[in-house]
């Protein structure tokens, strides 16, 4: 690679967009932009955006461009795809190097949200245009020989699907994706609130909960256990200021439901792989990925539910 000839790897996430050069993570940003009302011009992306989200006055708003993995405003794709390259190539004045990019996309990606993704990073300059599976990219990522004969299972959790696969000889032998994620589990947490302590909270304040207690275990061990996270909103009857500590038993709780859809269909493509494979798995685990993969007891909970040891890449 040289300043006329630059190769990026992007995961083009629902919540996060990373982008990848020369083996080390050069952009970690929210897939979110700010647009003027009247003109349409953009104001801020990344994580400036999403500073401004939800305090927008009425000449600006917010776009989230993808939904469930895949584009939904093709134009607003653009607009984040070109100033996110821009960031990280480095690119000053009118000079454009060459650019090959490899994108991650959804297992369950339709070819239109193929040539969607393929369209929008060439308007955003790139040259050369490689699409991927995101499962498959997690078990590279994870050092697993994906050409070897051998059965591997990847359960990636993003923002906007679940990505499960089972992987071997270079291809997707079983897989399934679910519009069940992140940001369910941030709508869950949302919805808790407002019945069990009737606050209102924004997605932003959801996240901030999420990162700071989230748990899938009732009870954890007592070294991995965080402090309560204190909570500040507007009460939904008397609209006043209300402020409620919320623990990891209370998260816990409030997702169990979305977590046991997860559980339900990780068990259903173990139903549906073949037999050696089945064996392969069994012996090398499955691994978890995806932000999602972060929230605490997530592992023990699926080796307790499937029998089969979840690992954390």
């Amino acid at each position: 690679m040289s300043f006329f000839h630059q190769e990026l790897a992007i995961d083009l996430g629902t919540a996060n967009t990373v982008i990848f050069k020369d083996d080390k993570v050069v952009l970690d940003e929210p897939s979110i932009i700010a647009v003027e009302t009247k003109t349409e011009k953009l104001v801020a992306i990344g994580g400036q955006a999403q500073l401004i989200e939800d305090h927008t006055p009425p000449r600006i708003y917010t776009v989230r461009p993808l939904m469930n993995g895949v584009i939904a405003d093709y134009d607003a794709a653009e607009k984040m795809l070109t100033g996110f390259i821009r960031k990280a190539i480095g690119r000053r004045g009118r000079f454009k190097p060459s650019l090959k990019v490899v994108i991650g996309i959804p297992g369950g990606g339709t070819p239109v949200d193929m040539r969607s993704i393929r369209d929008s990073s060439e308007h955003a300059g790139a040259h050369d245009v490689h699409l991927i599976y995101e499962p498959m990219a997690s078990a590279m990522g994870i050092g697993i020989d994906v050409t070897a004969p051998n059965g591997n299972m990847i359960v990636d959790i993003g923002g906007g699907t679940t990505e499960i696969a089972v992987i071997s000889l270079g291809g997707i032998v079983e897989s399934s994706s679910i519009h069940i994620a992140g940001n369910e589990i941030t709508t869950d947490i949302i919805d808790y609130l407002g019945q069990q302590d009737n606050i209102s909270i924004g997605r932003t304040t959801a996240e901030q909960i999420k990162f700071a207690v989230g748990a899938v275990l009732p009870e954890l061990p007592q070294e991995e256990e965080p402090d309560d996270f204190f909570v500040e909103g507007k009460n939904l009857v008397t609209a006043h200021p209300t402020r409620a500590a919320i623990s990891c038993r209370d998260i816990a709780c409030c997702i169990d439901k979305t977590i046991s859809k997860i559980e339900g269909e990780i068990i259903k493509v173990l139903q549906r792989t073949p037999p050696e494979l089945y064996s392969n798995i069994v012996k090398n685990g499955i691994w978890l990925a995806g932000g999602g993969s972060l929230l605490r007891g997530i592992a023990q909970r699926f080796t307790d539910k499937v029998n089969i040891q979840f690992r954390v890449a």
